[in-house]
């Protein structure tokens, strides 16, 4: 795999939507480094047969249906398949657990709390937080939390692996901030993880952190995430379709079902689950509105925006080194965004997600010439593996001919 096509598929999206691109693109949009360029993009018109084409689910996908939507300005396609599972069609706009997308969310409400001056991004976890932390643990900042570069371990790190039927019979478990950080941190009967590395020095891809973020927009702000979230994006944004369900398992309806194969080979619909106070439920339209927001300006004034598209860099100016395989060997995320370079210099950035039974993807050019959002019902339970059904959109959105044929 090439490094462009390493790096799409690190977001969902698959390199065979760069075969055949060179000619097919207008001048550069956006800079990998996040600079802006005067020329605009030109992307391929949607082809609407194309994009239906490309989310049917396949037998080899592991999954049982799909909702898509997709824009350019003055152009919307909206997309769904049939649920294998049921035979109904699913509704374009149903909802969907949208996973670690939700970090975007957070880091929003972070920065919108860094604009008022109630944190300081370059401030310590240990300052805001005393003992919250390990001894082990060197000072990390804010900033190292939300753009991946903390040096925490992982949610759970060192605790053995559930089985797919314990993880279906576990899926209305509920844990708060503070039993995920605890639990992680100071296990019982096992070691508590240690640092992966200095802060700042390398990027790695991490949840820990953003479960300590949620702990702190609630101390500094003495309300709950759910409070926040809805106060400062959810309602002036009119995003009446997005919630937060903290304990409560319930689906609104419409809902794309997500399921799980179980050890007999049976999908069993793990829909309604638990989770911890940041998972968030939304639909393709709100998450449409949500991104194109953002990147506009409307919810972060334009030094704490520019985060969001700011890698970090080491002392000699380069971003520092990715461990993992989210990245190609050099950081691609900034403060709660992940970049994706694709053919003439066009940048995409945004987010995928995973709950239990769904895979999900938003992102979008900086200059919002290109949006996407898309929600798989994932029948397996592995989280790292690129969703075949995203590299067929992405393809069926920058190469439609060749998509087609």
């Amino acid at each position: 795999m090439t490094k462009l096509a390493h790096r799409v598929a690190a977001l969902g999206l698959a390199g065979a939507a760069l075969v055949g691109l060179g000619a097919g693109f207008g001048p550069q949009a956006l800079a990998a480094g996040g600079t802006r360029s005067t020329a605009a993009p030109s992307f391929p018109a949607l082809d609407a047969a194309a994009l239906h084409a490309a989310i049917q689910t396949r037998p080899t996908d592991d999954t049982s249906g799909a909702i898509a939507r997709v824009g350019e300005p003055g152009q919307l396609w909206k997309g769904s398949t049939v649920d294998s599972q049921t035979g109904r069609k699913i509704p374009e706009n149903a909802h969907f657990h949208i996973g670690s997308i939700s970090k975007v969310f957070e880091t929003t409400i972070v920065l919108q709390l860094a604009a008022e001056s109630r944190i300081d991004l370059d401030q310590t976890v240990q300052h805001y937080m005393p003992g919250l932390l390990p001894d082990t643990f060197k000072p990390i900042t804010v900033r190292e939390l939300v753009n991946y570069t903390s040096g925490l371990p992982d949610v759970d790190e060192g605790k053995p692996a559930d089985s797919v039927d314990e993880t279906i019979a576990d899926r209305y478990r509920y844990r708060t901030f503070d039993e995920i950080i605890n639990t992680t941190l100071r296990p019982t009967h096992r070691p508590g993880p240690g640092p992966h590395f200095t802060p700042g020095t390398k990027q790695e891809y991490n949840s820990l952190g953003f479960r300590i973020a949620g702990k702190l927009i609630e101390q500094v702000t003495g309300h709950s995430y759910k409070e926040e979230v809805t106060t400062r994006i959810l309602k002036p944004l009119h995003l009446s379709q997005t919630s937060v369900p903290e304990n409560d398992p319930v689906m609104p309806r419409p809902y794309l079902h997500g399921y799980v194969t179980d050890s007999h080979g049976t999908a069993v619909d793990v829909s309604e689950q638990g989770g911890d106070p940041s998972n968030m439920i939304s639909t393709p339209a709100d998450l449409d509105r949500f991104i194109t927001a953002l990147f506009q300006g409307r919810l972060l004034p334009a030094a704490q925006l520019n985060e969001m598209f700011t890698l970090p860099k080491d002392s000699d100016g380069k971003p520092v080194p990715f461990i993992g395989t989210s990245c190609n060997k050099q950081a691609c995320f900034a403060a709660g965004l992940m970049s994706t370079p694709l053919p003439g210099g066009l940048v995409l950035w945004g987010k995928t997600g995973h709950d239990d039974g769904y895979a999900n993807g938003m992102f979008a050019t900086r200059d919002l010439s290109l949006r996407g959002i898309y929600s798989v019902s994932n029948l397996s339970l592995d989280f790292g593996a690129p969703t075949p059904l995203a590299n067929r959109l992405l393809t069926a959105v920058l190469n439609p001919t060749a998509s087609r044929g």
